[in-house]
């Protein structure tokens, strides 16, 4: 999974919605922790701007 910058408008839906807390935002930058996400694509279905791909 991957946030991809242009198309992230910082909702911050993908943080809420992870079960492992693996999506979170610092400096501004959402990010993906891959070492904890399952590739269970909640982030993915909740954002309302298609900014994270797999």
């Amino acid at each position: 999974m991957e946030v991809v910058t242009e198309k992230c408008k910082k909702c911050l839906e993908c943080v809420r919605v992870c079960p492992v807390l693996a999506v979170s935002e610092k400096d501004g930058k959402t990010t993906i922790d891959k070492s904890l996400c399952l590739e269970c694509g909640c982030c993915a279905s909740v954002c309302p701007n298609g900014a994270i791909k797999y």
